[in-house]
């Protein structure tokens, strides 16, 4: 059985002015992403397979055109309320023969399992539904009034009397369209209250009026429906994100020291028997494998660690950063571009870019790659089972071979083969009695100064 293709039309036409932002309210980022690209994501993965987003600024075409090109976008000019926003889709709604479901690119946190109940209660009959949620604290909110399963009417919270108050199931503002309805219930719809504005909420009436089945499906978490208009809000959906993801990760078998100093991203991925310590930042795009354990202030972003693995404390990977199976990366040791294969050891104090390191390699502490030459980046190759010694330059483009050795305090301009043991620091001159001669007059110089100060 063929199953209707579901549009979902997102309304993200808001100004944001709470958000005191030159950047659009809807590119504010919540767990690494911003809050636009994860309603989308929570829409297609909850059953829609098209998209449309009615837009107020420029930034979020642009952002679109990458994150979501096969999205139809659409320009609302004026702004009059969410009924008139869904009507800048209309030639998307015109032509589409399935459900449409209307969300809110400010409102980052509902599931997609969510979102097909809201769906699924169409197949089930309804015409109308709406997603409700449940609160101790419904001020400010619509009450939804619920008769003998049907939704019969959407109260504001201006124009309930006190009984109605004290409803605590309110409204978010979610809904879903049987095929065909929306647009006929759009142009009904009209603005004949306090602002002046044509509210999406008033197809509810006009739909009850008519003999259709309103239905409201109840968000199983108060949470999913929390919007973002300002900064205080803003950080309220991160820190419900992050709650959630510091659980997900929980109850798939990684260990958290100090959950609640742990931050996730939207991808990030851990295997089981991870163990993560304090104060550790995964930004977008990291994925560690089991029995890593990643120790306390270290941060990862676009970095991939293979089973076994140790990095930290203080440590840094940059994108690019690939650990193999059971790397040792040490502290205040930053990575970016670069592999470092199977037993390697990065251990202390040091800067690998643009690089690749061999298996069972030790790379000393205070060694630098030094891949930049103010124009252009340069890879440095070592070898297999090579001992970097402390404090060692290598000026890429430069390769060292297999079981080399450079001396401590080298700088390496040049192949190194291998096998081969390579120098590359000044040869040391001593002077006897020197030492003692300049102290003291560095000390005369001195006492002079402060006598005729």
């Amino acid at each position: 059985m063929n199953h209707p293709s579901c549009l979902a039309v997102v309304l993200a036409a808001g100004e944001g002015t709470r958000m005191r932002s030159d950047l659009p309210k809807v590119l504010h980022p919540v767990g690494g992403r911003p809050l636009i690209d994860a309603v989308l994501e929570s829409a297609r993965a909850g059953g829609a397979d098209r998209i449309a987003v009615v837009i107020g600024a420029d930034k979020v075409r642009a952002h679109l055109s990458k994150t979501a090109p096969d999205a139809r976008i659409f320009e609302q000019r004026e702004r009059l309320g969410t009924a008139h926003a869904a009507l800048a889709a209309r030639e998307a709604l015109a032509g589409h023969q399935g459900p449409v479901l209307i969300l809110f690119g400010d409102t980052p946190l509902v599931r997609p399992a969510t979102i097909a109940a809201l769906t699924g209660r169409l197949s089930a009959g309804a015409d109308i539904a709406l997603l409700g949620f449940t609160t101790d604290a419904p001020t400010g909110y619509g009450r939804l009034i619920v008769e003998d399963g049907r939704l019969v009417a959407i109260v504001e919270e201006r124009d309930a009397d006190e009984s109605t108050k004290a409803i605590r199931l309110c409204n978010s503002g979610i809904m879903a369209f049987r095929p065909g309805l929306l647009p006929e219930l759009l142009d009904a719809i009209g603005n004949a209250n306090a602002k002046g504005e044509y509210y999406l909420t008033d197809a509810v009436a006009l739909g009850t009026a008519r003999g259709l089945r309103a239905e409201a499906v109840i968000g199983s978490e108060e949470s999913e429906f929390v919007g973002v208009n300002d900064r205080a809000q803003l950080a309220a959906a991160e820190a419900i994100f992050q709650k959630r993801a510091r659980a997900e990760a929980m109850a798939a078998g990684a260990t958290l020291v100090a959950p609640d100093t742990v931050f996730f991203s939207f991808d990030t991925r851990l295997g089981r028997d991870v163990t993560v310590e304090p104060n550790v930042v995964f930004a977008p795009g990291v994925e560690v494998a089991s029995g890593v354990v990643i120790r306390a202030f270290s941060h990862l972003e676009g970095a991939r660690v293979a089973s076994g693995a140790v990095v930290g404390p203080y440590a840094r990977l940059r994108p690019g950063a690939d650990l193999a199976e059971n790397v040792h990366v040490g502290n205040f040791v930053e990575i970016k571009n670069a592999r470092v294969d199977q037993g390697a050891k990065v251990n202390h104090l040091t800067y690998i870019g643009d690089a690749s390191i061999g298996a069972r390699t030790n790379v000393g502490a205070g060694t630098i790659t030094c891949n930049y030459d103010g124009y252009f980046k340069h890879r440095t190759i070592i070898g297999a089972d090579v001992f970097v010694g402390s404090n060692t330059v290598m000026v890429a483009p430069v390769t060292v071979g297999d079981n080399a050795l450079t001396a401590a305090g080298s700088v390496i301009t040049a192949d190194v083969p291998g096998d081969a043991m390579a120098f590359g620091r000044a040869r040391q001159d001593v002077k006897e009695g020197m030492g003692a001669a300049k102290k003291a007059a560095l000390a005369a110089k001195k006492a002079a100064a402060k006598s005729t100060g």
